[in-house]
C-alpha cells in the first residue's frame, strides 16, 4: 500500500528576489543575503535573541544577573549590572531595549573580567556547551576579543587554564560567544571566567548558559565515533517527515512515484517538495545546535527532479544562517545538473565562521512547478584529507618539443592529419623566427624552416591540422605553447583562430587570436594535465568555413619554472631595490668605528594584499592570518550595488563598513570593488527593469551614495567592472556612460585612483580582452575625457607561464599606468603544484616595473571563487601553496650584516620598505632604531641618530 504523507511549512523565509550571485563567486561557498520574510528591513540594530532562560540544568547560577552580580566575581576588576531604572546612559546598547546587562569596568589587563566557582556543578568525562552574549564599549578602536576560560586549580600542582572559545566583536553590538569543554577529571577549583578585551575597554555580558551535551552521553555503536555521525534527523524518512519541512511549498512522503517508476535509490522512502512557486522553494531540516563554527562538515544528498516537463535542471543545498545580531546569511554547499531520469549525488562542504543563533539546511534551485525528489541527506563533520606530495616527474626535458614533425620535413605524412574532411599541404613562405613568447622561454633557438601547412577545403570551423599527443604528455609539467598563423585572403570579418587540445572529453583552450588582415600572428598559451588521458590531441581551429588556414612553426614544450624565476630575481634587484648608505650620528665617533650592525627589513612596500568577506572576519583565525601577511584588502562582494541595494532604496553599507572598520584600525588600505558592473547577468532585476530615465536616475544616485560615503576611505575604485566582457549600461544609456561614470566619481572623491578591470588580459586565451582590445579601450575612454588612473588584470589564470604573462604586462606598460594583479587566484589539485603557479606570477608581478601591487581573491578554504585554490584549510592549516606565498614574501625582505666603517656610515643594498637596526657597540652597548628605504632609482642616504648611545 503507498504510503503518503503531507506536510506544509507555515513560517517561510524568504530569499531575496532580485539577488544575482557574484559570477566569479559562482562557486564561493557564502552567498550572504539581507530579506527575511517577504522583503524584511535591514537589521542594523544589535539585538541578540537572548539565550536559554532560567532553568535548572544550567551550570551557571544568576545566568542573566537578574539577581544582581549574586554567585559572580570580577577579578581585580569592578561590575556593575545596569538595568533599565539605572538611569545609565549606554547608546545603543540602552538597557531599557535590551535588557539589563552586567558591565565589567575599572579593567587595567586582558586576563580581568568575571568569573564563577563551577567545581560542584561539573561532571568528568562530560562534554559541556557554552554560550554567552557579549559586547565592548569605551575607547575601542576595530576589533577586540572576548575569549571564555576555565581556571583549574590544585593545592599539590600549579594553576592551570583551559581556553573554551573565544570571538571578536565591534563597539557596543551583542555577539554570541560559543564554545564546548570537557573534564577528564575534576580539580579541587574549577572557575568559568570572561576575559580579553584590551586594558580601558569595558566587557559587557547579557547572559551565560553552560549545559551539558547529551550528544556524547549517549550509548553508541561500538566503533561509530562524533566523527560518524549524522547531524540530520530522519536523514532517510524512516519516520516519515518528521523533523522535515517545506520551504515556502508542501512536502510529500512516497514509496514510490510515475506508476512505480520511481523508487528510492537507497531505503523506502524518500519525499517530494511540490507545489513550488519560487525557485528557492524546497525542502529543509533545522540544525541549529549542532554544528560548530570553524568546523568543516560534509553534506551529501541523493536527489532528482520531477514534473513539469523540465528533464534536467541545477539543483542547490544551501545553508540559511540566521547570526545573534539577526543578520541572515546564505551559503551554497553544493550544486549539481539532475535530472528525471535517474537519482544523483549532491556533496559539498561548508563551515560556519561566526555564532549562529538558527542554521537550516534545505535543497532548491529547479524552476518553478518542478519537483525536488530527496532520497536522504547526511552532514557529517568532514574527514581531513592529507596533502598530496610533490608529484615525481622524471626527465622534464624542459623547453624541448613534444610534437613530431613540427618544421614538416616530412610534408604532413608524419605525425599531421587534417581533422574533418579538410585538405593538408605544405608551402613556403612563413617566418623563419620563433614567435617572441617562445623566444622568451627557449632563449637562443635554430631558425624555423620557412615551411608552413595550408589547410584549403575547411566546411566547419573545428577543421583544420591535428596531432596524437597521449604518450607525450607528463603529468603536473605545464607546457607553453607557440605558433605563428595567417589567414587566406578574402576575409571580411574578424576571424578567431585557437590552438585546442581534446584531453578526453574536455576541450582545453591553448591560446586564441583574433585576425583580421594578411599577416602572420603570434599564438602564445599554456596547458597542463593532472590526470592521466586516455587520448589526447592538438589542433588548430576557428575560422569560419572556407577560409583557409596557415599553420607554421607549432610547438609545445614543458616550461622550466625555477630558471623563469631566477631571472626575475635579478630583474626585481634593478626594480625594487635601491642602495642605501646608512649614516650614524649623535654618538663618539670612538665607539661607532668598528661597532656591528645587523639590519632587518620588517615590512616590504610592494602591496600584496587579499579579498575578504563579512562572514569571514568573524573567523578570529582567518583575521588572524591575514592581518599578518596582508596589508592591502578588497571586498569580495559587500561594495557591489546589488548587494548595498538588493531592493531599490533599501541600503545594506553595514557589512562594507565592519570590513572596513577592520582594515583601517589595522592599518590596511582598501580597494573599492566596484562601483558598477556591466555584465547584465550581476545587475538586480530592479535595475534591469527600469526606463533610461529612471535608470540614469539610479546609476547617479548609486555614484553620489557609495561616493559620499566612503570619500577618502577607498585608495582605488573600480569603476565600471569588465568592460570588454558586457554593455548593459552602455547599451541601455549610451556610450557617453562609461566616461561619466568616470568623471563623476573623480568629482565625488578626487583622493581615489579609479581603474579599468577586466579578466583574461595575461593568458592569451581570450581575443574579446587580448592586451591590444583593453589598450584600444582605455585610450578610447582617455580620449573622451575619463580620468582612468589605473589598469587591473584580474589574473583568474591556469598553468601560468612567465613569458606570456610578461608579454601582456609589456604591451600595456606602455600606457604609462599603474598596473595591478586585482584578483589573483591559481588552481591545481596538488597543493605543491599551485604553489609553483603562485610563485611564477608573483614574481613576474614584483619584477615587471609597471606592476604596484597584487591582490589575491581570497586565500581561505571554502571562501575562494574556485576549486583547489586555497592557501589556508578551513580549518585553519595552511597547506603547501600557502607556505609558497610566505616564502615568496620573505624573500622580499633584505637583510644585511657588517659594521660602521671609519666615516661612520654602513652600506648595503635593500628592498624598498621599512627596516630595523641593531648597532651593538664593542662595549656590548645596544641601540635598536627604525628607518624607511623610498621608491628611487638613486642611492639614498639615511641618517641614524644614535644619540645616548
Amino acid at each position: 500500500m503507498k504510503r503518503f504523507t503531507v506536510c506544509c511549512f507555515s513560517n517561510p523565509i524568504h530569499k531575496n528576489k532580485n539577488h544575482n550571485p557574484d559570477k566569479k563567486l559562482r562557486n564561493s561557498m557564502e552567498i550572504s543575503r539581507n530579506d527575511n520574510g517577504e522583503h524584511a528591513k535591514q537589521n542594523n540594530n544589535n539585538n541578540v535573541t537572548p539565550v536559554i532562560g532560567s532553568d535548572r540544568t544550567n551550570v551557571i547560577v544568576n545566568h542573566d544577573f537578574s539577581l544582581g552580580t549574586h554567585s559572580w566575581h570580577p577579578n581585580c576588576c569592578e561590575a556593575s549590572v545596569v538595568t533599565a531604572d539605572s538611569g545609565i546612559p549606554h547608546g545603543v546598547l540602552d538597557p531599557s531595549k535590551y535588557g539589563s546587562y552586567v558591565v565589567v569596568k575599572n579593567r587595567k589587563e586582558t586576563w580581568q573580567g568575571l568569573e564563577q566557582d563551577i567545581t560542584s556543578r561539573v561532571k568528568p568525562c562530560s562534554l559541556y556547551k557554552v554560550s554567552a552574549t557579549v559586547a565592548v564599549s569605551g575607547p575601542v578602536q576595530g576589533l577586540e576579543e572576548i575569549i571564555a576560560t576555565l581556571k583549574l586549580e590544585n593545592q599539590q600542582s600549579p594553576t592551570n587554564y583551559q581556553f573554551i572559545a573565544k570571538t571578536c566583536v565591534f563597539k557596543e553590538k551583542w555577539v554570541r560567544l560559543e564554545g564546548m569543554f570537557s573534564l577528564p577529571s575534576v580539580p579541587e577549583r574549577v572557575v568559568f571566567y570572561l576575559e580579553g578585551p584590551s586594558p580601558g575597554i569595558d566587557l559587557l555580558i547579557q547572559s551565560v548558559t553552560i549545559h551539558l551535551d547529551s550528544e556524547p552521553e549517549r550509548e553508541r555503536l561500538e566503533g561509530v565515533t562524533m566523527e560518524d555521525e549524522n547531524l540530520v534527523v530522519n536523514p532517510n524518512f524512516e519516520d516519515g517527515l518528521n523533523n522535515w519541512s517545506g520551504r515556502s511549498c508542501k512536502i510529500v512522503c512516497h514509496d514510490s512515484m510515475a506508476d512505480g517508476k520511481i523508487i528510492p535509490q537507497s531505503g523506502k522512502a524518500f519525499a517530494a517538495a511540490t507545489e513550488r512557486t519560487q525557485n528557492w522553494n524546497g525542502i529543509q531540516q533545522e540544525i541549529t545546535g549542532k554544528v560548530e563554527r570553524k568546523r568543516v562538515y560534509e553534506a551529501t544528498a541523493v536527489v532528482r527532479i520531477y514534473g513539469n516537463n523540465v528533464t534536467s535542471a541545477t539543483l542547490q543545498a544551501t545553508l540559511w544562517v540566521q547570526n545573534p545580531n539577526q543578520r541572515d546569511q546564505y551559503i551554497g554547499i553544493a550544486n549539481v545538473q539532475a535530472t528525471d531520469k535517474e537519482w544523483i549525488q549532491c556533496k559539498g562542504k561548508f563551515l560556519l565562521n561566526g555564532s549562529a543563533s538558527r542554521v537550516v539546511i534545505y535543497i532548491e534551485g529547479p524552476p518553478p512547478g518542478t519537483d525536488i525528489l530527496l532520497n536522504s541527506l547526511t552532514v557529517k563533520h568532514a574527514e581531513k584529507i592529507p596533502p598530496s606530495p610533490r608529484p615525481p616527474i622524471e626527465n622534464p626535458a624542459f623547453g624541448v618539443n613534444i610534437l613530431t614533425n613540427s618544421l614538416l620535413t616530412d610534408g604532413t605524412t608524419n605525425g599531421w592529419f587534417p581533422l574533418g574532411n579538410c585538405t593538408l599541404s605544405v608551402a613556403e613562405g612563413s617566418p623563419r623566427i620563433l614567435p617572441p613568447m617562445a623566444r622568451d622561454s627557449l632563449g637562443p633557438h635554430e631558425p624555423l624552416s620557412g615551411r608552413y601547412m595550408l589547410v584549403t577545403n575547411r566546411t566547419q570551423t573545428w577543421m583544420g591540422p591535428a596531432q596524437m599527443i597521449t604518450d607525450k604528455l607528463k603529468l603536473f609539467l605545464t607546457y607553453q605553447i607557440s605558433v605563428w598563423v595567417k589567414l587566406g585572403s578574402g576575409i571580411n570579418s574578424p576571424q578567431n583562430v585557437n590552438v585546442a587540445l581534446g584531453i578526453d572529453s574536455q576541450w582545453v583552450n591553448g591560446g586564441q587570436v583574433e585576425i583580421n588582415d594578411d599577416k602572420w600572428h603570434e599564438i602564445g598559451g599554456s596547458f597542463r594535465v593532472e590526470k592521466q588521458p586516455s587520448k589526447a590531441l592538438v589542433y588548430i581551429q576557428g575560422p569560419s568555413s572556407g577560409v583557409n588556414l596557415m599553420v607554421a612553426g607549432l610547438q609545445i614544450f614543458p616550461v622550466d619554472r625555477l630558471a623563469r624565476i631566477k631571472h626575475l630575481r635579478r630583474q626585481s634587484d634593478k626594480i625594487r631595490r635601491s642602495d642605501v648608505i646608512l649614516k650614524f650620528s649623535g654618538a663618539d665617533a670612538s665607539k661607532l668605528s668598528g661597532a656591528t650592525v645587523k639590519v632587518r627589513q620588517t615590512r616590504n612596500s610592494f602591496p600584496v594584499g587579499t579579498c575578504i568577506s563579512r562572514s569571514s572576519i568573524d573567523n578570529e583565525d582567518f583575521v588572524d592570518f591575514f592581518l599578518k601577511n596582508f596589508n592591502w584588502a578588497v571586498f569580495g562582494n559587500e561594495l557591489k550595488w546589488y548587494w548595498t541595494e538588493p531592493e531599490q532604496g533599501k541600503l545594506n553599507y553595514q557589512d562594507a563598513d565592519d570590513m572596513l572598520n577592520l582594515c583601517s584600525s589595522n592599518n590596511i588600505e582598501t580597494r573599492g570593488h566596484c562601483i558598477f558592473w556591466e555584465v547584465q547577468a550581476t545587475v538586480q532585476q530592479w535595475i534591469q527593469k527600469m526606463n533610461q530615465t529612471d535608470l540614469n536616475t539610479a546609476v547617479q544616485n548609486r555614484l553620489t551614495s557609495l561616493l559620499n560615503r566612503y570619500k577618502g576611505k577607498f585608495k582605488h575604485y573600480d569603476v565600471n567592472n569588465e568592460m570588454l566582457h558586457g554593455s548593459f549600461y552602455q547599451d541601455k544609456l549610451g556610450k557617453d556612460i562609461r566616461v561619466n561614470m568616470f568623471k563623476t566619481a573623480h568629482q565625488l572623491d578626487p583622493s581615489a585612483t579609479l581603474f579599468v578591470n577586466d579578466y583574461h588580459i595575461e593568458d592569451g586565451c581570450d581575443p574579446k580582452s587580448c592586451p591590444e582590445k583593453y589598450i584600444e579601450h582605455i585610450l578610447d575612454l582617455q580620449e573622451k575625457g575619463a580620468p582612468v588612473g589605473g589598469i587591473g588584470i584580474q589574473g583568474h589564470i591556469d598553468s601560468p607561464v612567465g613569458p606570456i604573462v610578461c608579454s601582456a604586462l609589456d604591451r600595456l606598460g606602455i600606457l604609462g599606468l599603474p598596473i595591478w594583479f586585482t584578483e589573483l587566484d591559481v588552481s591545481s589539485i596538488n597543493e605543491h603544484i599551485r604553489g609553483d603557479d603562485l610563485e611564477v606570477v608573483m614574481w613576474e608581478a614584483f619584477g615587471h616595473p609597471a606592476v604596484e601591487g597584487i591582490m589575491l581573491w581570497g586565500f581561505w578554504e571554502l571562501f575562494m571563487s574556485r576549486d583547489n585554490s586555497h592557501l589556508v584549510n578551513a580549518e585553519g592549516d595552511v597547506n603547501e601553496a600557502g607556505k609558497r606565498l610566505l616564502a615568496v614574501k620573505k624573500d622580499w625582505l633584505s637583510h644585511a650584516n657588517g659594521h660602521i666603517d671609519q666615516n661612520g656610515a654602513f652600506a648595503f643594498r635593500g628592498y624598498h620598505g621599512n627596516y630595523a637596526v641593531e648597532v651593538i657597540t664593542s662595549s656590548s652597548q645596544k641601540v635598536l632604531k627604525t628607518f624607511v628605504v623610498e621608491k628611487g632609482d638613486s642611492a639614498q642616504v639615511i641618517t641614524v641618530d644614535l644619540q645616548g648611545l
